[in-house]
């Protein structure tokens, strides 16, 4: 199942994806469940489902404006440096524990809006990374259960402001620039996705493929980036975890690669879809 997050007349809601027709699910469900994130904190993705299933389609997605996948999350984390070949592009050592970062839900645009590059900086750079969706909550999650707290994935643009990011040793500002990471189009639900199911993920920026990997190349896998985050922090329905980004990122190839006005960028990740941006400047 894919779920979004959209506005319609005005109005924040969810729905199912069916094709190219969407079922929302906001007068549906919305009494139990106002949006996307109570829908998977109240365990109603069943309900969902059924919905769907009973309820035709009323509305077409190309003319609808998403939202990103969860508009609210309680927390983003991101997580640095996880996949070898872009550990050895930044000169960097592999670490034993992952490098955590955080992202705040202003920093995010969903799919079909654009990336905004910002006055302060043009170095403005992609980042192909697959988002996971907690569904159920937990504190010192086991990896053995990990993957029973997955509501379900989404495409991810980590988009980073690279002088601000170096600038010194932490990399907030750089990582949160209003309106740089892409966050959509949809949750693809975890029992569409097999538990440890290798994925392909690639930036196709204006039809070149820059960044291309298989997630079983990630040096910290997700399981253990979800017991390793919630030892540290409860995670609850609707958080988000960014795994990481491979080699290939505009920083580090000669001569560089920004994005730029004009540009469309993609994430594309084969079990989910493709998170498509375009570029403008910042007004």
């Amino acid at each position: 199942m894919k779920l979004i997050s959209f506005l319609h007349q005005g109005q924040a809601c969810y729905g199912v994806v069916q094709g190219d027709d969407v079922v929302n699910l906001s007068p549906i469900l919305g009494e139990q469940a106002p949006d996307l994130k109570s829908l998977i904190a109240r365990q109603l993705l069943a309900a969902a489902a059924d919905a769907a299933k009973n309820h035709p389609p009323t509305l077409k997605l190309s003319e609808l404006e998403l939202l990103p996948v969860i508009p609210n999350p309680g927390q983003i984390f991101c997580i640095g440096l996880n996949y070898g070949e872009h550990v050895r592009e930044t000169g960097r050592e592999v670490t034993q524990t992952p490098v955590i970062f955080l992202r705040l839900p202003d920093s995010q645009v969903a799919h079909g809006q654009d990336i905004v590059r910002p006055p302060e900086s043009h170095r403005l750079d992609y980042e192909a990374e697959i988002a996971v969706i907690i569904g159920k909550p937990g504190r010192r999650i086991q990896e053995a259960d990990a993957w029973d707290h997955i509501a379900g994935y989404s495409c991810y643009n980590d988009g980073s402001v690279r002088d601000w990011q170096i600038a010194t040793s932490q990399w907030t500002p750089g990582k949160n620039f209003y309106k740089t990471g892409g966050f959509g189009p949809w949750m693809v639900t975890s029992d569409e996705i097999a538990p440890a199911q290798v994925m392909r993920l690639q930036t196709v920026l204006n039809g070149q493929v820059l960044q291309d990997t298989t997630t079983d190349k990630m040096i910290h896998n997700i399981p253990r980036q979800i017991a390793y985050i919630s030892t540290f922090i409860p995670l609850s329905p609707g958080d988000v975890i960014v795994t990481g980004t491979p080699g290939g990122v505009g920083n580090k190839r000669t001569p560089p690669i920004f994005l730029k006005p004009g540009d469309v960028c993609e994430i594309v990740v084969d079990a989910i879809g493709t998170l498509r941006n375009g570029v403008r400047d910042d007004t």
